[in-house]
Order: C-alpha cells, then structure tokens, then sequence
C-alpha cells in the first residue's frame, strides 16, 4: 500500500504548522520533503544539492576573497535554496484546512486539526516571507555586483 493510498490514521496525520516550521528552518536540506514524504523522497535530495554547493561558495569565498569566479556561481544558489524552501513554507501555511489534508493526509476528516491554521503557523509564514526575501535579495544583489564588477574590469583591461 503507498502513503497516498493508505487512509490516515489520527497517529500519522501530516501536521501543516510542523511542515511550515520545518521548511522555514531546514527546508534548504530538504527537512520538510523528508516530513511529508519520507525517506525514500528523491526531491529532498534536490533540496540538499544547491545548498551544499552554496556553503561550498561561503567556504570559497572566506578562503580566497570575494574575487574567485566560481564563488560567484556557488553563493547565489544557497540564497535562492533558501528562498525556494522559504516559499514552500509560505505555501504550506496558505493552504486551507480540505487542501491540506486531502493532500497529505487522505482518509482523514477534511478539518482535521492537523491541517487547521495556528498562531504557530502564522508565526512560520511571516518569518518565511522575511527570511526567505532577504536570501532572494542577497543572492542577487551578491550576483550582480560580481558581474558587473567583473565588466568593469574586463573594460579596464581592453582601454590599456
């Protein structure tokens, strides 16, 4: 029997204020796929792939300065992770209560109180909306300055 065939049972019903929480605060690693689908979720996988690879251009970047070019690809992609698991942690908080368990906890009663709306959950969506704007902003501000810095270099060298 597979998850989405299996009714749910009141134990094992997919809580919408936890799944927010956790893509809030480890949705870049994939935390929230791995609550809501379980280990053998191949998408948690894709979470955790860009973010490493953002650390790598952090640890990229305090070893060798700001002017190493592949920190410039690899910094961007741990703000956009964050804002990719920022908004669906946005998206799990909106969902109504009937959309919220007919998705991830059918056979249950369509207001379950494991898909209600909470202070808690709130609370995830407005620091999702924060946190995940200003790692949008970043990585994007952080690529267009190396960018453009990097023009003004090369016309510098061409008018020599």
């Amino acid at each position: 029997m597979t998850p989405s065939t299996r009714a749910a049972s009141p134990g094992r019903l997919k809580n919408k204020t936890l799944a927010a929480w956790m893509a809030l605060i480890g949705g870049c690693f994939g935390w929230h796929r791995l609550y809501l689908h379980g280990w053998s979720d191949k998408w948690a996988l894709a979470h955790a792939i860009p973010t490493v690879l953002g650390f790598w251009g952090v640890d990229r970047v305090l070893a060798y300065g700001q002017d190493d070019k592949l920190s410039w690809l690899l910094l961007p992609l741990l703000g956009f992770s964050i804002a990719a698991a920022c908004l669906t942690g946005i998206l799990y908080a909106l969902q109504t209560p009937e959309a919220w368990n007919r998705t991830y906890n059918p056979g249950a009663d369509p207001e379950a109180s494991a898909g209600q709306t909470r202070w808690l959950t709130i609370i995830a969506l407005v620091l999702a909306l924060m946190v995940g704007s200003m790692a949008f902003m970043a990585g994007i501000a952080f690529s267009f300055q190396r960018f453009f810095e990097y023009q003004v270099a090369l016309g510098l060298q061409m008018s020599q």
